[in-house]
């Protein structure tokens, strides 16, 4: 059985959101944190990330500290980026290396400020039947997270720059299976995002 982890980045500093919340005349605060139906952005993208039951969970931190409910569960392993403000790409790469050494065959990536993409697409991305080292996860046929990486393919993302993996699926159009998803990969990026999905 190949095992696969699954990787939730929540590192970045929310430029956009930042922005927003200052024209909107709003306390600036980070949008992982902002409250979202109950719960938290993030604390929705980690919940659903658990949910999918995959062999691990390596969720990334750094511009903010994460709520307690994510720092205290025993099935999250939690990994400080010291160096988030150089790009989402380093993010990936430290949840990779952290992949590597725990011997798993593949990771499943998405990021926590995307909390409609629920457990059932975490699912079908991280047990799809591919013979391509690289799945993608589609929404009515447009590509979004979260995607799964072979180990195979590791040593060829990108370490630097905000694009993660983005890049080596342009590169390698022949190495990518797409599959169709439920959910709904909206991102929370700005202050209107959030209102329009509370």
């Amino acid at each position: 059985m190949r095992s696969v982890a699954g990787l939730v980045l929540c590192a970045g500093g929310g430029a956009r959101w930042q922005t927003s919340a200052v024209d909107a005349g709003l306390a600036v605060g980070h949008k992982l944190l902002a409250p979202l139906r109950g719960s938290t952005v993030v604390e929705w993208s980690v919940r659903h990330a658990l949910e999918a039951r995959l062999d691990a969970l390596i969720v990334i931190s750094g511009a903010v500290s994460l709520p307690m409910s994510i720092l205290t569960d025993p099935r999250v392993i939690l990994v400080h980026n010291d160096r988030w403000a150089e790009g989402q790409a380093g993010s990936l790469a430290l949840a990779l290396d952290r992949c590597a050494d725990m011997g798993v065959d593949a990771a499943v990536c998405g990021l926590g400020d995307q909390p409609f993409i629920g457990a059932e697409a975490w699912q079908v991305v991280g047990h799809a039947v591919s013979s391509t080292p690289i799945v993608v996860a589609t929404y009515e046929g447009v590509r979004r997270n979260p995607v799964r990486l072979d180990a195979s393919v590791w040593p060829l993302v990108p370490r630097t720059g905000d694009e993660g993996a983005r890049p080596l699926l342009r590169s390698r159009p022949d190495w990518v299976t797409e599959v169709a998803c439920p959910g709904n990969p909206i991102d929370i990026d700005t202050v209107e995002d959030l209102l329009q999905w509370s």
